[in-house]
């Protein structure tokens, strides 16, 4: 069985923090050691330029520290590919080509790019007033780095799902024109993984100044933690797990045995001194030892840069080969190379054939339609929730045809020529063997 490729970036605009370390950097160093997986992991310093405008310095110094950060919490460059962004040339062509398949439309609809409409108009600006092309743009170059690669899963947090989305919209539109170059990657979404609070009780994140880096210096890391917002109420007075920072962040670090002691001495009274004493012990009994390769890292760039020139290496030996072949197929071939007959031959059989097509209309639902060689349509489905049931949905009907046409038909449009939709399902599953 063939490995599933599993692909995750960090954008490199900050400096880690324990949000950071929990929510990404921690559940992708173990997911990398499964087996059946390949994994791709990059530094996405092209899509920083977004954020960090201006600010070189901030780019180069992030990309160093989350490099070294991924490094030191155990990712194992031999057994992963681990590379930066803006070493695979291939992916801004890549982001070219798919642009010129985007709709405008599809990019209106960004949540980003919506959000700074709506600043905006809050301000009683001009719509687009601040907006870079690069922010417009961002969901294409996210859908480059994924379909490069054409991963088959994306572990991303909810806010992310959107985009991945519209990388299934992208390559499929480009499939469609070329044919099928693209695997349809899946959304993974980390249930499991906690949203930390940060110093004063809001989601951690660096827009709100309320992070605690990951590998502060251990007097430093002890203060961040004494100083973090607690209600009044004194030592000796039960106290609420709930709503609670220091509590979650305890939680995120400690073993369920831990936590349930901890939840104990909160209805105990206990005082949030000692509890933040607990916290600032727990944390850096985990990260104390990751904090010390990572300073051995962070003095040694030329070993960090070795590291993602191998990476690099590895990965433009799958996007290189990929890349011409995506040349040849949008049109982009020598001038005086032989016509490729057989590849002619095989466009012209494949333009014979009915065509599945799968889309998101403006309701939010997921749907999909078999029209025949000619371009009329046969079949029509009804709107599922994720894109994922649109796509089964899809296969069963390609390998079981009028058999699956029963089983689906409370999923389906009626056909008003059965015979015709059976007709070319069979073609389809003869095609495909």
């Amino acid at each position: 069985m063939n490995p599933v490729r599993v692909l995750t970036g960090i954008t490199t605009s900050g400096t880690p923090h324990l949000g950071n370390y929990v929510g990404a950097i921690r559940p992708t160093v173990r997911a990398s050691r499964l087996p059946g997986v390949e994994s791709f992991y990059f530094l996405a310093d092209y899509h920083a330029l977004i954020k960090t405008s201006g600010d070189p310095a901030r780019v180069q110094r992030s990309t160093l520290e989350i490099a070294a950060t991924w490094l030191a919490c155990g990712l194992d460059p031999e057994k992963v590919t681990f590379y930066r962004q803006s070493d695979i040339p291939e992916i801004p062509e890549l982001t070219w080509m798919l642009t010129c398949v985007t709709g405008k439309g599809l990019l209106n609809r960004a949540h980003a790019y919506k959000a700074a409409l709506d600043k905006n108009a809050a301000a009683g600006a001009e719509p687009d007033d601040g907006v870079t092309a690069g922010l417009f743009m961002y969901p294409v170059l996210m859908a480059a780095d994924i379909l490069m690669f054409n991963a088959h899963q994306v572990p991303v947090g909810r806010d992310q799902v959107q985009h991945l989305e519209m990388a299934r919209d992208i390559a499929s539109s480009f499939n469609h024109l070329y044919g099928e170059h693209f695997t349809l990657p899946e959304v993974v979404i980390e249930e499991q993984v906690a949203t930390l609070p940060g110093l004063d009780g809001r989601k951690m994140s660096k827009s709100y100044d309320n992070t605690i880096p990951l590998f502060v210096p251990r007097e430093q890391l002890k203060k961040l933690i004494m100083g973090i917002v607690t209600d009044s109420r004194a030592p000796g007075e039960p106290k609420s797990t709930e709503g609670s920072a220091l509590y979650q962040l305890y939680q995120a670090f400690a073993s369920a045995e831990e936590t349930a002691a901890l939840a104990k001495a909160y209805a105990e009274g206990i005082a949030w001194g000692e509890a933040k004493q607990l916290l600032f012990e727990r944390l850096d009994r985990e990260i104390a030892p990751l904090r010390e390769v990572y300073d051995d890292l962070i003095q040694d760039p030329s070993r960090i840069e070795k590291t993602l020139k191998m990476g690099a290496a590895k990965a433009r030996a799958t996007a290189t080969p990929f890349t011409q072949r995506l040349r040849h197929a949008v049109g982009l071939r020598p001038l005086d190379a032989q016509a490729d007959r057989a590849g002619a031959s095989a466009k012209a059989a494949k333009a014979a054939l009915p065509v599945f097509k799968q889309y998101r209309e403006k309701d939010g639902l997921f749907y999909f339609k078999l029209a025949d060689a000619k371009g009329e349509l046969l079949l029509q489905s009804q709107g599922f929730a994720a894109p994922r049931e649109a796509a089964q949905a899809m296969a069963r009907l390609q390998a079981e045809g009028k058999a699956a046409l029963d089983a689906l038909a409370p999923h389906l449009i009626t056909p008003n020529d059965v015979e015709r939709v059976t007709s070319a399902l069979l073609q389809l599953r003869e095609s495909a063997t």
